[in-house]
C-alpha cells in the first residue's frame, strides 16, 4: 500500500509570528493582497493586528468579510469579484475555518476558472493549477485549514455541505500566533476544540490510518485533552500555546486520511440548521463514538491511554467506555450542550439529516460501514 503526505510549504508558530507575513510576502514579490476575514475579528481589532503589519510594510490592501459562520457559494462569489478587479498577487486569511475555507475557494477559482460555479468544486476536485497564493492565519484552535487540503462550502440551494478535497487549495504558508487565539469568546474556544480533538479522534480511528498519522494523532488528542478546559475556561496562556499547536497537527494527519461521520453527520446540521460545526461535533462525538468502538477496540485503549486514563486492569469494552465519559466529562466542564434537543434541533428532522450524512464525502472513511438506519440511530440518541 502506498501512503501519501501533502503538507504546506511554510508554517511559523509561537506568539508574535504575525510579523513574518511582511517577510514572507516581500521575499516571494507579492505587493497586491486580498485581505479575508469576517466582521466580528474586523471589528473587534483581531484582523487590525495584521491590516498593521501590512500596512507598514507598504502592501496594497483590499479587504473582504462578508463570510457567514457556514460560509455559502454566494459569499465564494462576492469574494471573487473583489479579487478579480483589485489584481491582486495573494490572499491573506485571517480567522477561523469559515475565513480560510472562503479563501481557498476563491484561490483555487482564480487559477482554475472552469470551477466559477463553486458547486463543481466539491468532492476531489480535479483542478490543473495550484490556486493564488495564499497565507493562513488561524483565530482559533479548532479547524487545522491552515495545513489541510480541504475546505466546506455551504450549497444553500440545496441544503448541503460541499467537502472539497484538493491538493492544490493548500496555503503556501501558515502563521499560528496564539496571541490572535487569546481573547477567543470561552465558548468559541469550547466547540473550536472540540472540533480539533473529533479530527483526531476520527483521523486515528479512519480506514486510512497508517503511521504517520498515527503518531500525529495520539499526540495530538493527548495535548487537547490536558489544556482545552484551561485554555477556554481559564484563558491560561501556556495551554492556548498548546491547543493552538495540537489542532495543527491534528490537521497535518486528518487532512491526509480522512475523517467519518461524526463529521458526515455535523455537515447536515450545519447544512439545514446551520448549526457551528464544533458545536455539531461535540455533541455527536460520544454517540458515534460508542457506535464505532466495537469495530477497533484496541485503538480506543490507545486512545485511553493518551489521555492517561488508568484502563491497565479493565477489558477491552469498559476502556472504551472509560475514554467516551472521559470525553463527555469534558465536554460538559467546558459548558457544551449535550443532546441535539437542548439547540433546537427538531426531532423530525432526523430523516433528512441522515439522508445528507450518508451521502457526505467523510462517510465511507468510517472504521464500520454504515447504512441509513444506522445514522438515524445515532441521531436519535443524541437527542437524549
Amino acid at each position: 500500500m502506498v501512503n501519501r503526505i501533502i503538507l504546506n510549504e511554510t508554517s511559523y508558530f509561537g506568539r508574535g509570528a504575525i510579523n513574518k507575513i511582511a517577510d514572507e510576502l516581500n521575499s516571494r514579490g507579492y505587493k497586491r493582497v486580498l485581505l479575508v476575514t469576517d466582521k466580528v475579528l474586523y471589528d473587534n481589532k483581531i484582523a487590525q493586528k495584521v491590516i498593521d503589519v501590512l500596512s507598514n510594510n507598504g502592501t496594497v490592501l483590499y479587504i473582504f468579510m462578508n463570510i457567514k459562520p457556514n460560509p455559502t457559494i454566494d459569499n465564494v462569489k462576492e469574494g471573487l469579484v473583489l479579487a478579480k478587479t483589485s489584481n491582486i498577487d495573494a490572499i491573506v486569511a485571517i480567522g477561523g475555518g469559515s475565513v480560510i475555507d472562503t479563501s481557498k475557494a476563491i484561490s483555487i477559482i482564480l487559477t482554475n476558472p472552469e470551477y466559477s460555479d463553486v458547486a463543481s468544486l466539491e468532492g476531489v476536485a480535479n483542478t490543473k493549477n495550484k490556486g493564488l497564493p495564499l497565507i493562513a492565519i488561524p483565530t482559533t484552535a479548532g479547524t487545522a485549514a491552515e495545513v489541510t487540503i480541504n475546505y466546506v462550502i455551504t450549497n444553500e440551494e440545496y441544503n448541503t455541505k460541499m467537502v472539497c478535497v484538493d491538493p492544490h487549495d493548500i496555503p503556501i504558508c501558515s502563521i499560528i500566533d496564539p496571541d490572535l487565539m487569546q481573547e477567543m469568546p470561552q465558548q468559541l474556544a469550547a466547540t473550536t476544540g472540540m472540533d480539533a480533538l473529533t479530527h483526531a479522534i476520527e483521523g486515528y480511528i479512519t480506514q486510512n490510518a497508517w503511521l504517520m498519522t498515527d503518531m500525529f494523532h495520539i499526540n495530538a488528542m493527548a495535548l487537547i485533552y490536558k489544556n482545552l478546559e484551561k485554555a477556554a475556561n481559564e484563558k491560561d496562556r501556556d495551554a492556548i500555546d498548546n491547543m493552538a499547536y495540537a489542532q495543527y497537527i491534528a490537521g497535518m494527519g486528518f487532512s491526509n486520511v480522512g475523517l467519518g461521520i461524526v463529521h458526515s453527520m455535523a455537515h447536515a446540521l450545519g447544512a439545514i440548521f446551520d448549526t457551528p460545526h464544533g458545536l455539531a461535533n461535540a455533541i455527536l462525538l460520544p454517540h458515534v463514538l460508542r457506535f464505532n468502538s466495537k469495530a477497533c477496540l484496541d485503538a480506543f485503549r490507545n486512545m485511553a491511554n493518551s489521555f492517561e486514563l488508568d484502563v491497565s486492569d479493565m477489558s477491552d469494552e469498559d476502556a472504551a467506555e472509560e475514554f467516551i465519559s472521559a470525553i463527555t466529562e469534558l465536554s460538559k466542564k467546558l459548558g457544551i450542550p449535550q443532546s441535539l434537543t437542548e439547540i433546537g434541533i427538531p426531532y423530525e428532522a432526523i430523516p433528512i439529516l441522515a439522508e445528507k450524512a450518508l451521502a457526505d464525502v467523510c462517510t465511507p472513511g468510517n472504521p464500520i460501514q454504515v447504512d441509513i438506519n444506522d445514522i438515524k440511530n445515532i441521531y436519535r440518541e443524541a437527542f437524549h
